[in-house]
């Protein structure tokens, strides 16, 4: 979606607007930063994001000088016009430190997604004696039947193990799940979306 700056309200906040960057595949928080018009322009323009620097009081893309770029996927504008929301693609560590995000966040709230990128990409570069190499190669009959596998060993750890087990036997379920999504194309997105549509 382009944003047309004429909507947004330049003037409560002096001419700059805060810009809240967010990984576009693990929804993690990555860094704040500011936006005059021109920057907004040229961020749309390019597709990667340029903030306006109030310390260096220019124009400033991100990974100008790192190559770690913010390319853009969606942008989003708030209720008051006045805060963006810029879904990215994020090349490289954001914060300048050399973490992945500005924010001291735990990632294991958004390994999921992480996990699900990870299959992704055993899928366009498949790993020679990896497990999920080894067992595409025995096709999606396979795949399905481990789901279910998983599945009775997660219920009989809830009925009669320990919580370890419990956890132990569901993450394997999450995993081969994601597995055999993505074998027929989907992914955990379509899943949300679907229960999002029931909540409703």
């Amino acid at each position: 979606m382009n944003i047309y700056k004429s909507t947004l309200d330049w003037d409560k906040t002096a001419g700059l607007l805060p810009v809240i960057i967010q990984d576009y595949k693990t929804l993690e928080v990555l860094m704040l930063g500011y936006m005059n018009a021109e920057a907004l322009e040229k961020t749309q323009a390019e597709g990667k994001v340029t903030f306006f620097s109030r310390s260096k009081n220019r124009l400033w893309t991100k990974g100008e000088t790192s190559n770690n770029f913010l390319f853009v996927k969606e942008l989003f504008v708030d209720c008051d016009n006045d805060t963006i929301l810029i879904k990215a693609d994020a090349v490289g560590p954001t914060c300048h430190t050399g973490s992945r995000s500005c924010f001291k966040t735990d990632f294991n709230q958004n390994f999921i997604f992480e996990l699900e990128n990870i299959i992704n990409d055993r899928y366009e570069n498949p790993v020679e004696g990896s497990y999920i190499n080894k067992m595409r190669s025995k096709g999606l009959n396979k795949i399905a039947q481990k789901v279910g596998e998983e599945g009775v060993e997660t219920v009989i750890a809830a009925l009669a193990e320990t919580e370890e087990e419990l956890i132990g036997e569901a993450s394997d379920l999450v995993f081969h799940l994601l597995f055999l999504l993505k074998e027929k194309g989907l992914s955990i997105q379509d899943i949300a979306k679907n229960l999002e549509k029931r909540h409703k």
